[in-house]
């Protein structure tokens, strides 16, 4: 009996078709943007979780390359703090537990994407200009949040090693921290102005209101 599923292919080649998967479900994610009604902002952050998951998953051959940051900011600016933080969640959540490992980590991804989440919310004002995105502003605040965000999860090895172990691996991990802030930039650069105008169409209301009607009274 013949096995043709049965094909071994170099790590070149799955990145290949792993970026060709990435592009059907993006494409196919445009295709269901358009079916949405106006301001339908959680429609819309389940098509933007889909992404997430979806594009950590595919790019996980490439270190530390991933677009969850630069959706939560963006998530963050245009529909505010709550949102997505919850998208955040999600992302980290369903992401390792399909496939990419889960532990004490994923909170500390959790809230370290919530928080770039919060930061766009709170950078609103400098990010999108009459429901437009500024594409400077936001590759820079993409860029430090990439190395702030790898700082803060790597805290979750003092779960299992001694304080004195952080400040090497914080040094052996900046070849990563680049990846992750190149990435960014390159995402930005790839899609922050067709997302932005997604976005715009199903935003109701400014992140600032956003953020206060998320804070305790």
């Amino acid at each position: 009996m013949y096995d043709f599923h049965n094909v071994a292919l170099s790590p070149i080649q799955s990145l290949f078709l792993n970026i060709a998967t990435l592009s059907i479900i993006v494409l196919s994610l445009i295709r269901s943007e358009r079916s949405l009604r106006d301001q339908s902002q959680w429609g819309m952050l389940v098509l933007l979780a889909v992404f997430g998951v979806s594009g950590r998953i595919l790019l996980d051959p490439i270190p530390n390359v991933q677009p969850v940051t630069v959706l939560v900011l963006m998530a963050g600016a245009y529909f505010g703090a709550p949102r997505a933080i919850a998208l955040a969640a999600t992302i980290a959540l369903a992401s390792n537990v399909m496939l990419l490992g889960h532990g004490p980590w994923t909170l500390f991804q959790a809230v370290g994407w919530g928080a770039i989440g919060l930061v766009g919310a709170l950078m609103s004002s400098r990010i999108v200009v009459d429901g437009r995105v500024r594409i400077g502003p936001l590759a820079v605040i993409a860029a430090a949040s990439g190395l702030a965000f790898n700082w803060f999860v790597s805290l979750s090895i003092l779960l299992e090693a001694g304080s004195s172990m952080l400040v090497p691996y914080l040094l052996n991990g900046l070849v990563f921290d680049l990846y992750h802030v190149a990435g960014n930039v390159l995402f930005v650069a790839w899609m922050a102005s067709p997302l932005g105008e997604m976005l715009s169409r199903h935003r109701s209301s400014p992140a600032y209101e956003a953020v206060r009607d998320g804070a305790p009274n």
